[in-house]
């Protein structure tokens, strides 16, 4: 009985410390939008932006989809390379809602979103 609870305890507690880490996730992807949106915003030209410098990573596209920050994809279209990426993201951004849902490999995925003064589309994606 002893050993059940124990480890019954230690379920709860890894539980506890899964669900901290997926709240996290999400709350530095809302945060690295917003700090790259400001920074764009105050003319950073988006040349420099690297989106490995942030955890989740950051991406940057023209509503054309054209990606202009991406670990893997700057310069390719989002909208020819993952088309209900795109759709959702646009759909998210024209409605202002400042998440974007979708489906990608087989999972629900989820990114904060937000159109910059000059057009562009920042996003940051997470799980939950």
């Amino acid at each position: 009985m002893k050993r059940i609870i124990i480890v019954t305890l230690v379920l709860i507690f890894g539980l506890c410390l899964a669900t901290n880490a997926l709240a996290a996730g999400k709350e530095d992807a809302k945060k690295n939008v917003e700090t790259v949106v400001a920074a764009v915003d105050g003319c950073k030209d988006t040349a420099t932006i690297n989106a490995n410098d942030y955890d989740p990573y950051v991406f940057i596209l023209k509503e054309d989809g054209m990606l202009v920050v991406h670990p893997s994809l700057t310069g390719k279209s989002l909208k020819e390379v993952a088309p209900p990426v795109y759709e959702a993201i646009v759909t998210s951004v024209k409605e202002g809602k400042e998440t974007a849902d979708y489906m990608w490999k087989g999972a629900m995925k989820h990114s904060f979103v937000q159109k910059t003064k000059n057009g562009l589309i920042v996003g940051s994606g997470y799980s939950e």
